[in-house]
């Protein structure tokens, strides 16, 4: 790995000459380890046959070099960070760079005594998760006992003056509770409410006929959503993210392929989106082995879908690519087995009729779908193991 001085070579005027912007958000997923099971988790499937880590000193130097390039946020995400002893310390080094920061979180390991030493390194800002506003599906969809824990960590998080997220990622199980949802966060007083309809990459995917909404749902759920939003005024402000495969066109993915975001594993490979290992034929450059600059600007992984040139009919002729850049990369492969058709969910795509279909089983399966007559797949080693092994499904082996 090259050492800061390499890194600080790379300066504004290279990124403008060769028409490459630096990266500006920054994501360390720390570690695959997670204490939660959640059913729609993004981490790869095959999270279990990883057990390599990047060590503190690896971590800070991929710190040093994201900062030297451009960066300037940073999420510290996984996984569970808390699993790691020497978050801390790589939230002190955050500081000293100049990052701002947002732990990414379960609340499983935010104790009173970690929350004050976080607070004094610098942590800027802590993202919570909930699954529910009930015990009973909270636990479910993360197959633990964590509801009454998460509630004394986002009391704990205000009471150490932190402004909260508190994120939900929503589904047919809990989008009938938004109002509930809301009514939580905004008694917890989280200054901002994320809810984020699953996207179906890695563990969603897997689960997709399980957890996607009918239409009705999210439309009702949508306009209670709306009412909060004029009744509450900038109490919280409230996100309200539409699953891709509702819309007729695709959202930019991650603002634009090698664009804005640059994700690192927790064995060290440099990732263009969260999802981006379930392609084939890319290889994934390694912090271990290249540093930041070379992987942002030279690598093929993070070159291979930026700009146009890359793509093929209709995007390429699409007076709408500059607005979309085709949609995502990682969604077209799960959907049509290439990386480079356009986005599905675009009904401009010769290949939208596998949204479509989804969309019609979700609507014949109705809002009403018990979770023991389609059992859930959880998040766990032993899952992700068999899962490994079978690879039955597109997504489900990885490059390394």
């Amino acid at each position: 790995m090259t050492d800061l001085s390499v890194a600080a070579q790379h300066t504004p005027e290279d990124s403008a000459r060769s028409g490459i912007a630096p990266p500006l958000w920054l994501l360390a997923e720390l570690t695959y380890r997670c204490p939660l099971h959640c059913a729609f988790c993004y981490n790869p499937v095959d999270y279990a046959a990883q057990k390599d880590e990047l060590d503190t000193a690896q971590w800070l130097n991929v710190l040093r070099e994201a900062r030297a390039l451009g960066a300037a946020q940073l999420g510290f995400s996984g996984g569970e960070p808390l699993m790691r002893d020497d978050l801390e310390e790589l939230v002190a080094e955050a500081r000293k760079l100049g990052f701002y920061t947002n732990l990414i979180t379960s609340g499983v390991g935010l104790t009173d005594q970690r929350l004050g030493v976080l607070k004094e390194n610098g942590l800027d800002h802590i993202q919570l998760s909930f699954q529910d506003s009930t015990q009973q599906l909270n636990d479910f969809l993360s197959s633990t006992r964590t509801f009454d824990l998460k509630n004394r960590v986002a009391r704990s998080i205000k009471a150490h003056g932190f402004p909260m997220v508190l994120n939900c990622v929503l589904h047919r199980y809990n989008l009938p509770h938004v109002d509930k949802i809301i009514e939580m966060a905004l008694e917890m007083g989280a200054e901002y409410l994320e809810l984020a309809n699953t996207q179906y990459y890695g563990w969603a995917h897997a689960n997709r006929a399980q957890l996607m909404p009918t239409a009705e749902q999210l439309h009702e759920a949508e306009a209670v959503v709306e009412r909060y939003r004029k009744a509450i005024g900038n109490r919280c402000k409230i996100f309200f993210v539409v699953p891709d495969y509702y819309e007729t066109r695709p959202k930019r993915c991650m603002n634009g392929w090698g664009s804005v975001f640059l994700g690192i594993a927790p064995d060290g490979a440099a990732l263009p989106c969260h999802s981006a290992r379930s392609l084939p034929g890319l290889a994934f450059p390694n912090v271990r082995d290249m540093s930041l600059a070379d992987i942002w600007y030279e690598s093929d992984a993070f070159n291979r879908f930026r700009g146009f040139d890359w793509m093929k009919e209709p995007c390429r002729s699409c007076e709408e690519k500059t607005r979309d850049l085709g949609g995502c990369r990682c969604q077209a492969y799960l959907l049509t087995q290439d990386p480079a058709n356009a986005d599905p969910v675009c009904d401009k795509s010769p290949h939208h009729e596998a949204v479509v279909r989804v969309v019609r089983e979700a609507a014949q399966r109705g809002a009403a779908l018990a979770p023991d007559e389609q059992p859930v797949v959880f998040r766990n080693d032993a899952n992700s193991r068999q899962m490994s092994e079978q690879k039955s499904g597109p997504g489900n082996a990885r490059q390394r």
